[in-house]
């Protein structure tokens, strides 16, 4: 059982599925704030459980049909080469029926709360599954294409408690979007060698040069203005951007020492960093709303 159990944690992924699902419910309970023709609807905890339970399988469908995709190579690097798949302990077809299984679940769940949360979570399997995963091998490009499928989930959960793109939809799914930059190509910085392994081309000019650690600089630079857009808009308040505005220029104050210092260990403080400031700031925005 503990083998099961530690196999089938690495096949989902679960603590980027855990993030991911921790996002769509923050943003779930914002939408259940947001009034909807002059009514707050408030928040319904069943369809709270509902989106938790859809988000984590719909999440972990599209991490495990990433590890089908990747198996070989995933035998290649030492982060990964102990994955269920790539260590023997399932066949890629076990590893293929259990993302379909997990994949439609989690649609027909999340499906059951609106037909845009169904569809969007379809969009977000495909395109990091069958986008994303690909085209790691080929262009830095593909953190572009990734960051779409992973800045999805805040949309989603909003989506799932409101029934409707709109403004603030938008402004919490730019938030994550460029978050996703800093985030990943620190990641990419830290894990650069056992990468290349695999030949995954993830930095912004495939090295650790002076120009990527400029441009993950310039992305946090640029996440600042986009975290105050809650404020701008008149759905945030005070707490929120005095927040947003510390941690952003806290996290372009490390990505500013890696750029400088082009070592490991400022690329795994940036990496940190990463960590804790979007689910900070989404709290931070959750305690807004609520306080209002």
């Amino acid at each position: 059982m503990k083998q099961f159990l530690s196999d089938f944690s690495k096949l989902i992924k679960f603590r980027l599925t855990f993030l991911v699902v921790f996002s769509a419910s923050v943003t779930f309970l914002i939408g259940c704030q947001m009034p909807i023709e002059g009514v707050v609807p408030g928040i319904n905890w069943t369809n709270w459980l509902i989106l938790i339970a859809g988000g984590f399988l719909v999440t972990s469908a599209a991490n495990c049909f990433n590890e089908v995709i990747e198996v070989d190579l995933d035998k290649l690097m030492t982060r990964t080469k102990d994955r269920p798949m790539p260590a023997g302990h399932m066949t890629t077809g076990q590893g293929l029926v259990s993302g379909l299984v997990m994949g439609l679940l989690g649609t027909w769940l999340l499906g059951r709360l609106n037909i845009e949360t169904g569809l969007l979570s379809v969009f977000s399997i495909f395109l990091y599954a069958f986008a994303y995963t690909p085209m790691k091998r080929k262009s830095p490009i593909a953190v572009f294409v990734g960051a779409i499928p992973g800045a999805l989930p805040p949309l989603i959960g909003y989506v799932a408690a409101h029934g409707k793109i709109d403004k603030i939809a938008v402004v919490l799914f730019l938030i994550q979007f460029v978050w996703q930059f800093p985030h990943f190509w620190s990641i990419a910085w830290v894990l650069d060698d056992d990468y290349k392994k695999a030949g995954f081309r993830l930095l912004p000019t495939t090295k650790r040069d002076k120009a990527s650690a400029g441009i993950t600089f310039l992305s946090t630079l640029i996440l600042i203005p986009v975290s105050l857009l809650p404020t701008f808009y008149g759905f945030g308040g005070y707490y929120i951007a005095g927040v947003s505005l510390i941690a952003g220029l806290v996290f372009a104050w490390l990505a500013l020492k890696l750029f400088l210092k082009l070592d490991l260990a400022s690329a795994r403080k940036v990496m940190f960093c990463s960590f804790f400031y979007l689910p900070v700031v989404q709290l931070v925005l959750l305690f807004d709303f609520l306080t209002k």
